[in-house]
C-alpha cells in the first residue's frame, strides 16, 4: 500500500512573508529617516577644538563636522533620496537603489570615523589666524559628535540591508499601472436605485449626482 506525502501549498507561506515585509518596511523607513536626520544634525555640531599661537597668545579654534568633511551630510541626503526612490522602482531597479542606500550608510560611517581624528580643518584655521602657512593647531581635542554621525550611518546601512533582503516584498509607490504600462481599468460605481435612500446617500458621499442630471 503506497503512502502519499503531503506537500505544503506555496501560498501557505504568504502570511509569514507578508508580515516580514510589513515589519521590515516599518523598520527600514524608521531607521533610514532617523539615520539621515541624526547624520545631518551631527555634521552641524562641533567635532574638534584647539588653539593656535597668534601674537604670542593662544587663539581658540573650533571646527564643525561640515568643516572637517562634507561627505556625511552629502551621503545622508543621498540616502534619504534613495529611501524614497526604493518605492518608485521595482525588481533590478529596486535592488540597485537599495544597494545605493546601504553604500550611503557605509560611506557615512567611514567618513565620520576618519573625521573623528582629523586635524586638517583646524590646521587650516591656525594658518589663517597666524598668517603662517606652516602653522598647525595646538592642544587638539575632539568631541563625541563624529560618533553620533557613525550611529546615523549605521541606521542608514541597516535600512539599505533590509531593502536588499526584503525589498521584493514591499509595495510600489503607485499601483495604477500593471506590467507593461497598461492602465488598470477603473471600477465602475454601482448603479444608484432612486427608491433606496441609502443608495442616494452613498452616491452623495462619493461626490456623484444621484439624479443623473
Amino acid at each position: 500500500m503506497g503512502y502519499v506525502t503531503a506537500v505544503p501549498h506555496p501560498r501557505s507561506e504568504a502570511p509569514g512573508s507578508a508580515r516580514a515585509g510589513r515589519l521590515s518596511l516599518a523598520v527600514a523607513l524608521l531607521s533610514g529617516a532617523l539615520g539621515a536626520a541624526v547624520a545631518l544634525l551631527a555634521t552641524r555640531q562641533q567635532w574638534s577644538q584647539g588653539t593656535a599661537t597668534v601674537a604670542g597668545g593662544a587663539f581658540p579654534l573650533t571646527a564643525t563636522g561640515s568643516d572637517v568633511t562634507g561627505v556625511p551630510a552629502a551621503l545622508a541626503v543621498v540616502g534619504l533620496a534613495a529611501l524614497v526612490a526604493v518605492f518608485a522602482v521595482r525588481r533590478a531597479g529596486r535592488f540597485a537603489v537599495a544597494a545605493l542606500l546601504a553604500l550611503s550608510g557605509a560611506g557615512i560611517i567611514t567618513a565620520a570615523l576618519l573625521g573623528a581624528s582629523d586635524s586638517s580643518a583646524l590646521d587650516e584655521q591656525a594658518a589663517q589666524a597666524s598668517g603662517d602657512t606652516s602653522a598647525s593647531v595646538d592642544t587638539l581635542s575632539h568631541t563625541a559628535w563624529p560618533y553620533v554621525a557613525v550611529v546615523g550611518g549605521v541606521l542608514i546601512l541597516l535600512a539599505g540591508l533590509l531593502a536588499l533582503r526584503y525589498g521584493r516584498l514591499w509595495p510600489a509607490m503607485s499601483g495604477r499601472y500593471e506590467r507593461g504600462g497598461t492602465p488598470q481599468p477603473r471600477r465602475k460605481a454601482p448603479a444608484v436605485d432612486p427608491d433606496r435612500p441609502e443608495d442616494l446617500w452613498k452616491a452623495l458621499d462619493r461626490g456623484e449626482d444621484p439624479t443623473g442630471a
